[in-house]
């Protein structure tokens, strides 16, 4: 491990004076995936900015309705939040589905969030890799490709995001608060992870020194129902094969019910959480049918390139995400008709 120096943050402010000024320097929190690169030699930062001390603790309702996380909100303090537990349902099973109860009472909200692929090359310093070293090459597309990209991979980077809470954000739409040099930003969810392209070394748009403080979370209507499902190779700690989250809420009851809204996200298939757009517009409208729910699936899989390792990929995503609409529409048509 190379040696650096550790400071702790006064404020906000000065941590991010601090890093912004030193090309070198990277925040630390929970520390549960940059303590692991710092030891296999991934990451390499002369100094350590900790602001897991900061005052960005706390859960709150926003004005408008919605709820507001701090960046060192703790994973298990999040999931057992009792509003998220009953707005945001998505968020917990998520969180829950994620680690082991170890890891979630160390890892934040933000750290969580901007964690870093677990490609076993990307971990791995003796061998090609673009996202670690850009030009070297990227080993997984000929080596071991289980867990590979099928969809938005470039010829750079076939790595995945291994965020479950990522992919429950993305569905929930939410907003992501960050501090830099020049003031606060607020920055969509959809908008704060990339796809590789060419520079895969890029996990998110974020400056240098920019330091995510919170997560702003719009009020869900109160028939919808939400919902997260992970695909995994064990039922203890393991990272997702394929995920889904949902978020839907119907326009009426019984097998005449109409989508009136669905968010749809995945994990495991892209560099980002991957928002399934095109499925969330064919579905918006129409009777949750299997038919209806494999026609606006196929239209979203039908940018998916797949390899003899990753084919699997495509019909499971496709099953999960069948499995949860039509358990979802069971219980939005419920809450609809308890609040009728």
């Amino acid at each position: 491990m190379k040696a650096f120096v550790h400071e702790v943050a006064r404020d906000a402010e000065s941590a991010v004076a601090t890093v912004s000024s030193d090309p070198d320097a990277r925040f630390i929190a929970g520390g549960s995936n940059l303590v692991d690169h710092l030891k296999l030699g991934v990451a390499t930062p002369s100094r350590l900015v900790d602001v897991s001390r900061l005052p960005l603790t706390e859960i709150v309702d926003l004005s408008e309705g919605g709820l507001r996380i701090g960046a060192n909100v703790r994973n298990s303090d999040l999931a057992a939040h009792p509003v998220v537990r009953e707005r945001y349902a998505v968020l917990s099973r998520a969180l829950l589905a994620g680690a082991s109860g170890q890891i979630r009472n160390q890892a934040t909200t933000a750290g969580n969030l901007l964690q870093r692929t677990r490609c076993v090359y990307f971990q791995d310093v003796t061998t090609p890799c673009n996202k670690r070293e850009p030009g070297s090459g990227c080993s997984a597309l000929e080596g071991y490709g289980r867990y590979n990209a099928v969809l938005g991979q470039s010829p750079e980077c076939v790595a995945v995001h291994p965020s479950d809470l990522a992919v429950a954000m993305a569905a929930l739409d939410a907003t992501v608060v960050v501090l830099g040099p020049d003031g606060e930003r607020r920055i969509p969810f959809a908008d704060l992870h990339r796809l590789p392209g060419d520079e895969p070394q890029r996990d998110t748009t974020l400056a240098h020194g920019e330091l995510l403080t919170a997560v702003d979370l719009a009020p869900l209507s109160r028939t919808a129902a939400s919902t997260y499902y992970k695909a995994r190779d064990r039922a203890s700690y393991a990272f997702a094969l394929v995920s889904t989250a949902v978020v839907l809420d119907l326009d009426g009851t019984g097998p005449d019910a109409r989508v009136a809204d669905v968010r749809i996200a995945w994990g495991g298939v892209a560099h980002k959480p991957w928002r399934a757009s095109r499925a969330e517009e064919a579905l918006r409208g129409s009777t949750l049918t299997p038919a209806s729910i494999r026609s606006a699936l196929d239209a979203e899989l039908a940018a998916a390139s797949t390899t003899d390792d990753t084919a699997y990929k495509v019909p499971l995503v496709r099953r999960a995400t069948t499995m949860v609409l039509l358990r979802l529409a069971t219980t939005a048509a419920t809450t609809t008709e308890a609040i009728a």
